[in-house]
């Protein structure tokens, strides 16, 4: 897999042999890295690898992305050139979008999709865009940051990181409101829809219309917590994604 694109963290190497690679997506203004922890939890069962989006980090003198669809389309050429799967998504908030996005491209290339689907944070896309993501300036788009708590406090109360997180973060809500759902076509993935409870911006009904989205089962899972629920819930999201999978039947 492509190194620049794809990341391996800590411990959480290449899992056992047939170990399904799980692909994770970040959320807006988010980096591969904040799947670490994640990954650690899920090896050996899964092979994890974290999307790098060009922007950030190591790669913050490249060009961010500013449209889903582009994004989505540069990420599944890369994981063609890694070679087949087995493989499934997880994306959280705006990375459930590009995850979705990125299946849907691989599906309209007639190439094999992921396996599942992992949801997180997310409302369905529908005809009308999230009001959500539509946020005019740096004030506006920081007054959500801090509101969802994505973001350590620390880095938007300083001036020399918070200079290097909103240009990634500019890039990312303007994907976000540029994006415009297309009907076609529709997945035949089965999808697993995760969401916090108490989630100001993702209600839960808006979670659930991720069923009308693909021809195979949905399912809900609703957790304690607001947008970012996974971090305090990381082992339940890990189990569910084990247990859904079936990967303990072969370890």
């Amino acid at each position: 897999m492509d190194s620049k694109w794809f990341r391996r963290y800590g411990q959480a190497g290449p899992g056992e042999p047939g170990s399904p690679r799980l692909i994770c997506f970040p959320h807006a203004g988010g980096a591969a890295s904040a799947y670490a922890g994640l990954a650690r939890l899920l090896a050996p069962h899964f092979d994890v690898l974290a999307v790098q989006y060009p922007g950030r980090q190591d790669r913050r003198r490249e060009t961010p992305e500013r449209e889903i669809t582009s994004l989505a389309g540069r990420i599944a050429a890369r994981l063609l050139e890694g070679g087949p799967g087995p493989y499934v998504f997880f994306g959280h908030s705006m990375g459930a979008l590009v995850a979705y996005e990125t299946a849907r491209t691989l599906q309209r290339w007639g190439s094999t999709g992921p396996g599942r689907l992992f949801l997180s944070g997310r409302g369905a896309p529908g005809m009308t865009p999230s009001p959500h993501d539509q946020l005019d300036g740096d004030g506006a788009i920081l007054a959500a940051v801090r509101r969802l708590g994505g973001t350590d406090a620390a880095v938007l109360d300083d001036p020399e990181l918070l200079d290097m997180a909103l240009p990634p973060l500019r890039a990312d809500y303007a994907a976000l409101a540029s994006y415009r759902w297309a009907q076609d076509p529709v997945l035949d993935i089965p999808v697993t829809v995760l969401v916090g409870a108490d989630d100001p911006v993702v209600p839960v009904e808006a979670a659930d219309g991720w069923r009308e989205r693909t021809t195979l089962e949905s399912e809900l899972l609703v957790f304690p917590g607001g947008h970012f629920y996974l971090g305090g819930r990381l082992g339940e999201v890990a189990e569910v994604m084990v247990d859904r999978t079936g990967v303990r039947s072969r370890h």
